[in-house]
């Protein structure tokens, strides 16, 4: 039995999905929007260095963010559901930026699997597809970037 597979149904179907998102593919190590978020996060460890603490971290790439036209939301608030009483302010995101991509920071000298959870379960939370666990506790920041898609 031949089957007659449509090559570009799927890609046609994802086109559909991120029309309007900002976003090119998720799948994609390099969509604009994350490319400029790890840019920024690139600059503020060249200026800062390892060794702050993570609050620190948060508010530079905030303003690093901001000063490169992006929306930046902090600590945002992940509501979580449960038998259909919702319970506010248990977990908070570190930042949502563009309304579309969850970034959890760090400043540890190994990062996790539970730190990789916890950005799993934000992104699960907010119905975001595309999430950033940033460590800035790295000799090059390019070492402290994990890149998640639901």
């Amino acid at each position: 039995m031949n089957f007659v597979y449509h090559r570009d149904t799927e890609p046609q179907r994802k086109a559909l999905r991120l029309a309007g998102t900002g976003l090119v593919n998720p799948e994609q190590e390099r969509d604009p929007l994350t490319q400029q978020i790890i840019g920024a996060a690139i600059e503020v460890h060249k200026s800062l260095g390892p060794g702050l603490l993570e609050a620190v971290y948060e508010q530079c790439l905030a303003i690093e963010l901001a000063h490169r036209g992006l929306d930046v939301l902090r600590q945002v608030n992940v509501p979580i559901v449960y038998r259909d009483v919702t319970i506010d302010a248990a977990y908070r995101a570190d930042m949502l930026v563009n309304g579309l991509v969850v970034l959890e920071l760090k400043a540890v000298e190994v990062v996790l699997p539970v730190h990789e959870a916890q950005l799993l379960n934000y992104m699960r939370l907010l119905n975001k597809r595309i999430g950033l666990l940033l460590n800035f506790h790295v000799p090059v920041m390019t070492k402290g970037i994990h890149r998640r898609v639901l």
